[in-house]
């Protein structure tokens, strides 16, 4: 059993947003969900879901913003949803073992760091431990919950959402959590149809990307100042992009 991307399909009556890595911009975020919300309100949808797919967190300057927006609204809202990133999981990592050649801290956990007040300094071993003991303290424990109860993947109707792709010929319920955050090339390469349509983000783009078998809703909102969302409803699909004005 296999679907394209043109006939997939969403539970009825439910409307579903995916929405791409944040990596920090609150102020995209924020207003992805004011968006959202006008959409909801205008047309008023028998039912919807909001799906984040990971990568909260890193490069961007608000990390601990978009963490404190998403742990609120999952608990005022069970329809926010979220899956979790690899870069979710290197903050996890790290505040629990300060490794200096980790993900975090190479790949943009300083600017994280800094939107909790600390400053990381990976090239003075001592500063970067006096700097990992005030980020351990910093970080609320509502963010690390967050975190550290996020599922890997979640599914509705026709698509399989995930942070970075799956492993192919391996059925979805049977995908491991490396694959689930990590994987690229033998993902990107398959040309074959999957069990369903799978729905990520991990690999930055200039636009969505869409294929027979997977959308690609990256495209590095923290570099070019647009989030981007996937909207399902039925058999439609369309995007809608938060950009700051100016």
């Amino acid at each position: 059993m296999s679907v394209h991307y043109l006939e997939a399909a969403g539970p009825d009556g439910v409307r579903i947003y995916a929405i791409g890595d944040v990596h920090g911009r609150l102020d995209l975020l924020a207003r992805m969900h004011d968006q959202i919300a006008a959409e909801i309100e205008r047309d008023r949808p028998a039912d919807w879901r909001v799906i984040h797919l990971g990568d909260f967190v890193d490069r961007g300057p608000e990390s601990a913003g978009v963490l404190d927006l998403l742990a609120r609204r999952a608990k005022e809202e069970p329809r926010f949803l979220s899956v979790v990133g690899n870069h979710d999981l290197g903050f996890l990592d790290f505040l629990a073992v300060p490794q200096v050649d980790g993900l975090f801290v190479n790949y943009g956990g300083v600017e994280t760091a800094r939107s909790y007040g600390v400053s990381l300094d990976p090239r003075d071993p001592v500063a970067l431990a006096t700097g990992w003991t005030e980020l351990e303290t910093a970080v609320p424990a509502s963010h690390r919950a967050y975190l550290a109860g996020l599922p890997y993947s979640l599914s509705f109707g026709d698509f399989f959402f995930c942070h970075a792709g799956i492993r192919p010929g391996v059925p979805l319920s049977r995908q491991s959590p490396e694959d689930l955050v990590w994987i690229r090339q033998a993902f990107h390469h398959w040309e074959q149809l999957h069990p369903k349509v799978i729905v990520h983000g991990h690999t930055p783009n200039a636009e969505p990307e869409v294929f027979a078998n997977r959308i690609n809703v990256d495209t590095a909102a923290w570099q070019t100042g647009r989030l981007t969302a996937l909207v399902i409803e039925g058999t439609e699909k369309r995007f809608v992009q938060a950009i700051m004005p100016g």
